[in-house]
């Protein structure tokens, strides 16, 4: 869930801009938790950490480190919609993100048209990645941009191992005429049960789908809304070449904070119950607290 930075109070003071999905007599959210150097902390104890629910004080009665890995899942439309001419800045563009990511990220690389295909499984191997690279190649079909979000999705569900999952997906406004509300539920329920983030880019090159886009467009808006990614709606296909680099440092940023958080449980504070409501926290000095949240999705 989104939370607002309001003010620095022994470290970042924060508040849940949204009720927290819980219901019990203890509070369990993540936290980003920076040391005197600015790096992650490596231990944090309970007493360095002070919890509020809608202003009163919650104990903090536990304090676990959550050291989960970010899994990375790039689909890339390689359709008409992106154009034959237009696969080098793809290329390219994949190749620079790929290069902006930390060392030993699992990565699967997924070509959407005519149908999702895997460039290459899950692998933390660079060469291998790049090398994943040579087998895009065009195709006169359209990408299925909802198809593999979908598919995509039910691979994080199967997946029942501790991670932080991401995915990139780069669409075009071809194809995806009809879009099954089956498929989109799906996407929304799996997003909803695993803190996923989405980035998209959409490329227009002319070439618009009977929905003229707007099912690739609408679907995009949702899901990075949804889980606090980017989306991009763009008409230049060398802005995917240096879109798609910023986008791996987007995501490299979110490895370091996200692969290294606390886990904290607290005591509701006396006579709170139903909802969670609004939370604030703040670290003892010399720590700080650089993000906040209830799904351990770091923004």
């Amino acid at each position: 869930m989104r939370l607002k930075f309001l003010a620095t109070i022994a470290g970042v003071c924060l508040l849940a801009a949204m009720t927290a999905a819980q219901n019990s007599k203890q509070i369990q959210v993540f936290a980003s938790i920076l040391d005197g150097t600015g790096a992650p902390a490596k231990t944090v104890e309970a007493g360095d950490i002070k919890l509020m629910e809608n202003g009163a004080d919650a104990k903090v009665t536990k304090v676990e480190p959550v050291n989960w890995p970010v899994k990375l899942q790039i689909l890339l439309d390689n359709g008409v919609g992106l154009g034959s001419q237009n696969v080098q800045n793809l290329k390219a563009g994949v190749k620079s993100l790929i290069e902006a990511l930390p060392e030993n990220l699992e990565v699967t690389i997924v070509s959407t048209a005519p149908q999702p295909r895997f460039l290459t499984k899950p692998t933390t191997d660079r060469a291998a990645m790049l090398k994943a690279l040579d087998l895009l190649a065009p195709d006169t079909g359209a990408g299925r941009f909802v198809e593999s979000l979908a598919e995509a999705t039910a691979r994080i569900e199967k997946d029942k191992g501790d991670y932080f999952p991401v995915i990139v997906s780069v669409g075009t406004t071809a194809g995806d005429a009809n879009v099954r509300d089956s498929d989109i539920n799906s996407i929304n329920k799996r997003l909803q049960a695993r803190p996923t983030t989405v980035h998209v880019i959409i490329y227009n090159n002319g070439t618009a789908s009977a929905s003229g886009g707007s099912n690739q467009t609408q679907v995009g808006l949702n899901v990075t809304q949804m889980t606090g990614g980017k989306f991009e709606n763009i008409n230049s296909a060398t802005r995917i070449t240096t879109l798609l680099p910023e986008f791996g440092k987007s995501v490299a940023t979110n490895v370091e904070r996200q692969s290294h958080q606390f886990r904290i449980t607290a005591d509701r504070p006396a006579g709170a119950s139903g909802d969670v409501g609004k939370i604030s926290a703040g670290a003892k000095s010399p720590l700080s607290l650089a993000g906040l949240s209830f799904d351990g999705r770091m923004r």
